[in-house]
């Protein structure tokens, strides 16, 4: 997910020039206790099919892949992954509230 920002450096004199990237720190994912996620549903620009949203999740784009695929695995049904959000097909926002309190993550409802 980091893309490389364009560089404005035309030429440099220096033969041991080095551009420094502004690159964003990797964050580290928060243990399950101090995560608060939220769950929503959506309908909308989806043919009115129900998707169940997850957001507020803190840490790594693999930590946050895993769990999405263990919550696609036990709801049984279809979902990804995508710029922060876990995405569930269907209305399973109960079943994944209790799912995540059981791994010990603190999820409510919206």
């Amino acid at each position: 997910m980091s893309k490389k920002k364009p560089i404005n450096v035309v030429y440099s004199t220096n033969p041991n020039f080095q551009f420094d990237y502004d690159e964003e720190p990797e964050v580290e994912t928060l243990p399950p206790g101090k995560q608060t996620l939220k769950i929503s549903l959506d309908k909308k620009q989806r043919a009115g099919k129900m998707v169940s949203i997850i957001t507020g999740f803190v840490g790594k784009p693999e930590d946050l892949e895993d769990l999405g695929k263990t919550l696609k695995t036990k709801c049984g049904v279809g979902g990804s992954v995508k710029e922060g959000e876990i995405l569930i097909q269907g209305d399973f926002r109960d079943k994944l509230v209790q799912l995540l309190n059981t791994m010990g993550y603190k999820a409510r409802k919206i």
